[in-house]
C-alpha cells in the first residue's frame, strides 16, 4: 500500500527528474502552480491532502512518464 508521503515523494521526484520544481510541473500540466506546494499537502485541520488521479494523470502525460515510472519513483530509496 502507498502512503501519503510515498505519493508526494513520487511527485517531487518526477518533477525533479524532468527539470521542474513541483510548482513548475503543476503549471506545465495545466494545473494551478500551487497544487503541489508542500504547504498544501496537509489541510488546515491536519488531515493529509492527496493529489487527485486526474492531477497525476496530467503530470504523467506532460512528462511522458508511465505509471510504472511513477511507482518506481515513489518506491525508490532516498539517495
Amino acid at each position: 500500500m502507498f502512503t501519503h508521503e510515498d505519493i508526494w515523494r513520487g511527485i517531487d521526484r518526477l518533477a525533479s527528474s524532468f527539470g521542474y520544481s513541483p510548482s513548475g510541473l503543476a503549471k506545465q500540466a495545466g494545473l494551478d502552480p500551487t497544487s503541489f506546494n508542500k504547504s498544501k499537502r496537509i489541510s488546515p485541520d491536519g488531515k493529509p491532502r492527496w493529489p487527485s488521479t486526474e492531477s497525476i494523470s496530467k503530470i504523467l502525460a506532460v512528462t511522458g512518464a508511465t505509471l510504472s515510472d511513477f511507482i518506481s519513483l515513489m518506491d525508490a530509496k532516498d539517495d
